[in-house]
Parts: C-alpha cells; sequence; structure tokens
C-alpha cells in the first residue's frame, strides 16, 4: 500500500508541474501575440510562406507535439514516414481546455522566415529606382553600353558575366567603330626605364587628357620594332632584343626579329600573327585598304643588285645583298613622275574565304613592310605584304636602286609613298605591283640631323621637316632651327608650307601620327639631367587654329633618355 500511495503522489507532483509549466507557457503566448498583433494590419498570415500556430499539448507521455505546415520550400525531408494509425489518433488533453492558439517560435523567426523566402519582392520595394535595370533589355542594354568612353566600358566589363559577354562579341566591336561615340588614343611604345625595356604601354585619352599604363609582358626586351594601326588593333613588327644583356638596350650583341604580333586594346588580349619572310629592325609601315578581289603582284627574285650605304657617318661603295649573299647588280632606268619601275612580276589574288570576307561590303587590309635594318645591322632595300585572310606574308618589288635608305613612309590615296634620307620620294601601287619616282619641286629644306616624318591626313599628304629660320625677326638661340609642317600638291608634285610647329626642335625622332583630320606629335628629351615630353595636336579642318599642347611632362619624368631613340607610337579610335 505504502509503494501505491508514492507512487500516486509522484503522478500528482508531475500533473501540478505540467499545470504550472501550461501556465507560464500561456502567459509567455499571450505577451507575444500582442507584440505580433501590430504587425497583423499590414500583411496576412496566410500569405506568408510557414503557419507557426502549432504548439498543443497532449496527454500521451506529458509530451509536446509541434506541428508545423509549411510551404513547399520547407518541406520535411527526414526519412521517417507516420503510420496511418498514428496520424489518425487523437490524444485528448490532460488538464484544461486544448490551447491551438501558442506561438512556438521565439518572437522575430516569422519575420525572418518571410523575409528568407521573400527576398527579391523586398529588394525590388526597396530600390524601385534600380528595378528597371533588372528587366533591362538585352538590345536596350547594348545601345547604353556603346555609348560609353572606353575606361567606362573596360569598368562595365567588371559588373558581370553578362556585361563582359555582351561586349565583347564582334557584332559590339563594329557598332562601335561604326558609331560616334569612339575619341582617339595614343599608344606609346618601345619605352625604357631603369636601363631595361620595360614592355609597359603608355596610352593617353585625348578626350580626357589622361594618361594609363598596360602591362605588356611579351615585349619585355624588345627594342627599335615599328608599330602602326589597323582598326581596333595595333601590328608591332619587328624589332631587336639582345644577347648577352637581357632586356636592356645592347647593340653591341643581338637578334632582329622577324615576328609579328598584334595588340587589342579593347579586349587587353595579345595574338601573334605571321612572321616576316626577313629579320627587320625599324621597317616602314603602311596599311592598305583594299576590295576583295583585289590582284597584287609578288616579286620573282630572278635579279639582285648591290645596294649603296647613304646613312651619314658611314658610307659603303660596294655592299653585298644579306639575303642572297649575291654581288650581282640590276641596273634599272631613271625616269620622271609618270614613268614606272617594273620587275619581273607575277600577279597573286588576295585570299578570300567564301562568306563575310568576301562580301564587297566589308574592309579588307593589307600591311606593307619595308627597308629597316638586318640582321647585320645593314640597311633593307626589300619589302612585303602581309594578308589578313590567308595570314601569310608576299614579297613586293625591291626599293629604287639609287633612293637610297628608307626613312619615313605613309599610305595615301591607295599609294604607299617613301621617303629616303637622300631627299627622295618614291611611291608604290599595290594594285599594280611597282615602284613610281615622283619628282618634287621644290624640296623642302631640312636639317639632316633630324628625320622627315610622312604623315596622311584626310587624304592629302604632308611631311614635317626641321630647317633652319630665315628672313627678320627670327630672335633668340632657341628659334635658329624650326619645324615646319609642309603639304605636298598630289597633282602638281611641288610642295607647300602650312603650319610651323611651336616648340624647338629638341628630339630628332619625334614621333607624329595622324587619324582622321588630327595630326598628335609626342616629342622626349633630356635637358638638365631630365627627360621631358610634349604633346601637341594640329587640326586640319580648321586652317585658323595652330599647333597646342595636350599634354606635358606625364610619362618621360621616371623614363631613360634611351626611350627618345625606342619610342613609337599608333592611334586609335576606340
Amino acid at each position: 500500500m505504502s509503494e501505491k500511495l508514492s507512487g500516486e503522489e509522484s503522478l500528482c507532483q508531475d500533473v501540478e508541474s505540467l499545470s504550472v509549466s501550461k501556465r507560464l507557457v500561456r502567459s509567455v503566448s499571450q505577451k507575444l501575440k500582442r507584440k505580433n498583433h501590430r504587425g497583423e494590419g499590414e500583411e496576412d498570415d496566410d500569405t506568408r510562406a510557414v503557419s507557426l500556430s502549432c504548439l498543443t499539448l497532449y496527454g500521451r507521455g506529458g509530451g509536446c507535439k509541434v506541428g508545423a505546415e509549411t510551404g513547399e520550400e520547407f518541406v520535411d525531408y527526414g526519412g521517417r514516414r507516420r503510420s496511418t494509425s498514428e496520424e489518425t489518433k487523437v490524444y485528448a488533453a490532460i488538464c484544461g481546455k486544448e490551447e491551438t492558439a501558442v506561438d512556438c517560435f521565439a518572437y522575430g523567426m516569422k519575420e525572418k522566415f518571410w523575409r528568407r523566402n521573400n527576398r527579391r519582392i523586398l529588394q525590388l520595394k526597396a530600390a524601385p529606382h534600380d528595378s528597371m535595370n533588372v528587366f533591362l533589355p538585352d538590345d536596350i542594354l547594348e545601345m547604353c553600353l556603346l555609348r560609353l568612353p572606353l575606361t567606362s566600358l573596360m569598368n562595365a566589363r567588371l559588373v558581370c558575366k553578362k556585361w563582359r559577354s555582351l561586349t565583347s562579341t564582334i557584332r559590339f566591336m563594329h557598332m562601335r567603330r561604326e558609331g560616334l561615340y569612339q575619341s582617339p588614343w595614343l599608344f606609346l611604345f618601345g619605352v625604357v626605364k631603369d636601363g631595361y625595356c620595360s614592355g609597359v604601354i603608355h596610352a593617353l585619352d585625348v578626350s580626357l587628357n589622361q594618361w594609363h599604363k598596360i602591362d605588356a609582358a611579351i615585349l619585355k626586351g624588345r627594342f627599335l620594332f615599328s608599330v602602326t594601326s589597323v582598326q581596333d588593333d595595333v601590328f608591332v613588327v619587328g624589332g631587336c632584343s639582345s644577347l648577352t644583356n637581357f632586356g636592356k638596350v645592347d647593340r653591341s650583341s643581338f637578334k632582329t626579329h622577324k615576328g609579328v604580333l598584334v595588340f587589342s586594346p579593347l579586349t587587353k588580349s595579345w595574338r601573334k600573327a605571321a612572321s616576316m619572310k626577313y629579320a627587320r629592325s625599324s621597317p616602314i609601315l603602311g596599311v592598305f585598304e583594299v576590295g576583295p578581289d583585289c590582284l597584287i603582284r609578288t616579286q620573282q627574285n630572278r635579279y639582285e643588285r648591290r645596294f649603296y650605304r647613304s646613312r651619314v657617318g658611314g658610307v659603303s661603295d660596294v655592299y653585298e645583298d644579306p639575303h642572297r649573299l649575291s654581288v650581282r647588280r640590276q641596273f634599272r632606268h631613271s625616269v620622271d613622275g609618270n614613268d614606272v619601275l617594273t620587275t619581273h612580276s607575277k600577279q597573286h589574288k588576295l585570299s578570300g574565304q567564301k562568306g563575310e570576307n568576301t562580301c564587297k561590303d566589308h574592309k579588307r587590309y593589307v600591311v606593307i613592310a619595308v627597308g629597316g635594318l638586318g640582321s647585320w645591322d645593314e640597311p633593307l632595300d626589300s619589302g612585303e605584304l602581309y594578308d589578313f585572310v590567308s595570314n601569310k606574308w608576299t614579297e613586293i618589288p625591291r626599293l629604287p636602286v639609287d633612293f637610297g635608305v628608307a626613312c619615313s613612309g605613309v599610305v595615301c590615296s591607295g599609294i604607299f609613298y617613301v621617303y629616303s634620307e637622300t631627299d627622295k620620294l618614291v611611291g608604290y601601287d599595290v594594285e599594280r605591283g611597282y615602284w613610281v619616282r615622283i619628282q618634287t619641286t621644290p624640296s623642302p629644306p631640312r636639317v639632316h640631323e633630324y628625320y622627315p616624318k610622312l604623315i596622311s591626313c584626310g587624304g592629302r599628304l604632308f611631311m614635317l621637316s626641321v630647317s633652319w629660320c630665315e628672313g627678320e625677326g627670327q630672335i633668340g638661340r632657341r628659334n635658329k632651327a624650326v619645324r615646319k609642317l609642309w603639304e605636298l600638291d598630289l597633282m602638281y608634285f611641288s610642295w607647300r608650307e602650312v603650319s610651323v610647329h611651336p616648340d624647338a626642335p629638341m628630339d630628332w625622332n619625334a614621333a607624329f601620327v595622324a587619324d582622321k583630320s588630327l595630326i598628335f606629335g609626342l616629342e622626349m628629351f633630356k635637358i638638365f639631367g631630365q627627360v621631358l615630353d610634349f604633346v601637341t595636336m594640329f587640326d586640319m579642318s580648321d586652317t585658323r587654329t595652330s599647333w597646342s599642347h595636350i599634354s606635358r611632362n606625364h610619362v618621360a619624368h621616371e623614363l631613360d633618355a634611351a626611350s627618345c631613340m625606342t619610342k613609337s607610337m599608333a592611334v586609335l579610335h576606340l
């Protein structure tokens, strides 16, 4: 009997403890309900993903049965499945009335679950002004990105993969090239820092007057190469590299390259093009725009000849051809302006591919390289043409016998004009495949220590040369020599003075390039132990204007004086 009484007493104590727990839970739940009722007027609980009124006390074992109805995202993935008998059983409450409105989660859990399930709706409500970008169609987004400056376009590519892929397609590049949203960029190559060819490219955004640095590890150790722009790319042709002191500008032991690299500033990528047939340093480059059915003439090397070196400071009476080691010479008759110089040649049709490359609406380009210095530092008179489609170089007829060393060249109105150190001018017709001697009267006077620079701007041929001052009014020691801009009349072949450059000609290897109606010049020189640089611009569309400075001493202050000799410049409309 005593054991039965003790069991009943313990049972009563358990029931009393249950009743206390029930009262405690009821008071807590009422407080939570009062707090939750404040936000019930805004949204109904039925629209939320979770139902949380689930706590009920049952008498089986004095336990707590929690049943939470969840949405599709909160399905119970536990492997246990209830039996049908367990689902149909109804448990009666031990004491008092069954409470069905007890909230089984702590305060704030409802909001957390709802916010997690409706995160997108909250974002749209929080930032309604940004909701347009989420659903912006691709064609409208593409038109917006087309109008960005190049620097902003590069930053936009870092936003997401979609924007990067959208702005890297050929269609996007073509639309941007044909549009009016581009501005000129100057790219400076071949700079030397701390005695080494750093390989860093300095780019100037002319519209914003901002310099940018582009790392080009592929150009480290390479110097005396030539560059030219073709649409949105820059071709790096030839050059030298030291064999004993790699990376330094060392001409005592060097290797001359015949490789060609192509740099795309829009994608910051490099690729290799076909190598030239002959190694060259500082070749004279030009770019032709030809039709898909253009026929070019390539030279059959039946005749070889000597080349008379006319470079100032070292004249050679007899010089063997470096390519064939031949001393045979082909004499060519000197003719006047409309006569031509021809060699035994054959016709060669530019390779074409079926499809978009053979369409007449598409532009085709050919790069020409002549002259330069060979593997033994000898002047070259040979030339080559590069076809973009076939990715091959083909030889063209050589320069005239007594032409001299080529120092500058440019393509103007379908003719490749080349100027020599002996003040002679010839032109090459790529479609007919021969050189034309051009007799100009009079030749512009110049100081021979400064190389002249040919420039093509708006279908007009110009030359920049340094000459001594003439006439009265030229006062001061700095004004004894000036750099003048001359224009050649392509009908009467006569030169006329156009403008005088405002700066004293301190750089004997100044770089000049043209873009549409603008002429850009870069001069670098060392004075008082410091390297200075000046970037100037001349607008040919407005003859009333003069040269203007667009940048001063932003690049050269950290470069070596050797950069004045090794630099080269290209201009792109990006």
